[in-house]
């Protein structure tokens, strides 16, 4: 968390700009899986990218971002078949990618706080999940229950 305001206002442009860049990485996998399915580098690709920017988030305080960009991360790490996703799996996945740039958006540049309703996340993690079988249901049951 940031000492004070000041140091918040340096911090927060480069963390927008990194965050901005690791969400076009994103995307730019997510549209390489809509030509190519079996790509692993691309799913590695997407992974990683979301990972840093929990990562990063995290080192703002911004829970919020940090917990979906985890979250996403953790249903495509756990995906029985991360090489297989679907259409409508794409589509949800592309469907978070545009939440978490709105929320970038939705920073205030003054205070870091990121004041929202978490229920279209939530939304949108049962959305992936329902799309993407996980290896694992009983852990993904507990990150639901958190959510």
């Amino acid at each position: 968390m940031m000492n004070s305001a000041n140091e918040w206002q340096t911090a927060l442009p480069e963390f927008l700009l990194e965050a901005e860049m690791l969400l076009a990485k994103s995307e730019e996998c997510l549209n390489h899986l809509h030509l190519i399915r079996n790509d692993s580098d691309a799913i590695d690709c997407m992974k990683t990218s979301l990972a840093k920017l929990a990562e990063k988030a995290d080192g703002l305080a911004l829970q919020a971002i940090s917990e979906f960009s985890r979250h996403i991360q953790y249903l495509i790490a756990n995906a029985v078949s991360p090489v297989q996703l679907h259409d409508q799996a794409l589509d949800a996945l592309h469907d978070c990618l545009t939440l978490l740039a709105w929320q970038l958006e939705l920073i205030d540049i003054r205070t870091g706080e990121l004041g929202l309703d978490d229920s279209e996340q939530t939304s949108l993690i049962a959305t992936v999940t329902s799309q993407i079988p996980q290896k694992d249901y009983g852990h993904q049951q507990r990150l639901q229950q958190r959510s």
